[in-house]
C-alpha cells in the first residue's frame, strides 16, 4: 500500500474543515445562516427554537483556527495509523508482526 505523508494529510484535512467552517462564517455574516439551519433541521424532522449570536470576527477566526487544528491533528493521526497498518511485517516493531510471520510456517 502507498505511504501517506502525515503533514500533507493533516494540512489537507485541516484545510477542508477550515474551508467548510469559513463558509458557515460567511453565511452568519451575510445573515443566511438561520434560514440554512432551518432548512437542514427540517430535512431531519427537527424543530427547534434557537437564536444565532451576532457575527463577531474574533469568534469566527477562532472557529476556523480550531477546526483547522483539529483537522490537521485528525489527518496526521490517520496517516500515521495508515502507514503503521500498511507497513510490511518486517518493518513493524510490534509482537503482531512476529506472530503473522510465524503463523505461515506449518
Amino acid at each position: 500500500m502507498r505511504h501517506i505523508n502525515p503533514t500533507k494529510a493533516g494540512l489537507s484535512v485541516g484545510a477542508v474543515l477550515a474551508l467548510w467552517h469559513s463558509m458557515w462564517v460567511a453565511m452568519v455574516a451575510a445573515g443566511w445562516a438561520k434560514a440554512f439551519m432551518n432548512f437542514v433541521l427540517r430535512l431531519h424532522f427537527i424543530q427547534l427554537d434557537y437564536d444565532l449570536a451576532p457575527f463577531a470576527f474574533e469568534t469566527a477566526a477562532t472557529l476556523v483556527a480550531i477546526t483547522f487544528a483539529a483537522g490537521f491533528l485528525f489527518g496526521s493521526v490517520f496517516a500515521l495509523i495508515w502507514n503503521w497498518l500498511t507497513a510490511k511485517p518486517e518493518m513493524r516493531d510490534d509482537s503482531t508482526a512476529n506472530m503473522s510471520a510465524t503463523s505461515n510456517v506449518i
